[in-house]
């Protein structure tokens, strides 16, 4: 790969990286509003289902219109390891503004809620005891909003390594199978 190319593959990551946090961000705002409206929680479901299919066709775009058609496996898969890990780190800046500023406890406050409501104490019954929920939802308290958004960070730039194997196994084009259009 020249350096042009990987300017190239970084513009288009970091750019695909901006759109897939502002899905993420729109996916997270949906289900913290899900607390009080659950209908809205359906959205933020959709919109977190929808981000392999979005990466997908944004490295189709990458691949149709940055490589002319054609790329090959490995590529593909550094556009979309790069993609999202561009989008973790602004996720992350999201999620701990999130936390750290807007918050002020309503997340954990409306877990306790869920935990408390008649509806699902039997059901949680089977799992734990009421001091095990009630222990959780301390150490939940405790965890400071720049460890949170750096764990998400952590998982989601996992995700990413093992996304990007079937994505780009789909989208990775040889220069044979171009010219045969």
């Amino acid at each position: 790969m020249t350096p042009e190319e990987y300017k190239q593959m970084q513009t288009f990551a970091r750019y695909d990286g901006l759109l897939l946090a502002l899905l993420w961000t729109l996916s997270f705002a949906c289900y913290i509003i899900g607390f009080g409206i659950p209908t809205v929680s359906i959205i933020a479901l959709v919109l977190a289902l929808a981000t392999p299919f979005f990466a997908l066709h944004r490295l189709r775009v990458y691949r149709d219109y940055g490589r002319d058609g054609i790329i090959s496996f490995r590529r593909a898969w550094a556009y979309v390891f790069f993609s999202f890990f561009y989008a973790s780190l602004l996720f992350a800046l999201v999620q701990f503004a999130y936390f750290a500023y807007l918050d002020k406890g309503y997340f954990v406050h409306m877990i306790q809620q869920l935990i408390d409501a008649p509806e699902n104490q039997q059901v949680l019954s089977q799992y734990a005891t009421k001091e095990s929920f009630d222990q959780m939802i301390r150490d939940i308290q405790a965890v400071r909003p720049i460890d949170l958004a750096l764990s998400m960070l952590q998982a989601n730039v996992f995700v990413s390594v093992l996304l990007g194997i079937p994505m780009a196994a789909v989208v990775c084009r040889s220069k044979a199978k171009a010219t045969n259009k």
